[in-house]
């Protein structure tokens, strides 16, 4: 067992959450075979396990792996060893962000963002601002053909009322702002405490 206690898989234990399952993993590949993703990883789930153990800090952390994850649960349900698979990979892909190790071009970091300061504000997600966000994210000629592109998906969650256009203007949100702020306040005083460095 010492061979795997290189000072990476030392930091993803410390840093990442969960992370202190990733000496468990025994290399199985069910996570690989029950992910709808599975064909299209770089490294599945069981490969960065093994890669953390080696000590690859560079590769794991600048893979885009972790971003894959789509938050089924079907890995963490199969495994043998009942591993957090998905908190795992979450937490490596968060943890990678705080190091500022995005990978260029990332989609799922791109929606997780919009997601976030779309909900900030209110407490909750406004739909048609986090949709026309991820229209316009490339710039404005590239959001009107999108925009164009989903139009009758547009029309239809209109005509269902499933989106109301006047959500543009404010949306509804929580009832107690003031205290959801307040949550959000000492959840980051936390995360910005198992940041420091012991």
């Amino acid at each position: 067992m010492s061979k795997y206690r290189n000072s990476f898989l030392k930091e993803v234990e410390e840093k990442v959450e969960e992370g202190n399952w990733v000496k468990m993993c025994m290399q199985c590949g069910v996570c690989a075979g029950s992910c709808p993703f599975g064909p299209h990883w770089a490294h599945p789930p069981q490969e960065i396990f093994m890669m953390i153990r080696a000590g690859k800090r560079e590769e794991v952390l600048s893979s885009d792996s972790m971003w894959m994850c789509t938050s089924c649960y079907q890995c963490i349900v199969r495994c043998p060893r009942k591993l957090p698979i998905t908190h795992i990979m979450h937490g490596l892909a968060t943890y990678a962000s705080r190091l500022g190790l995005v990978p260029k071009s990332q989609p799922t970091q791109a929606f997780g963002q919009l997601f976030w300061d779309n909900l900030v504000k209110v407490g909750r997600v406004n739909e048609l601002k986090l949709s026309l966000g991820l229209y316009f994210k490339d710039g404005f000629g590239q959001g009107v053909k999108n925009a164009m592109a989903m139009q009758s998906v547009g029309l239809g969650l209109m005509k269902a009322k499933r989106l109301n256009p006047m959500e543009f203007f404010g949306g509804h949100g929580v009832s107690d702002k003031s205290g959801f702020h307040a949550m959000l306040k000492k959840a980051q005083e936390i995360e910005d405490q198992r940041k420091k460095p012991a």
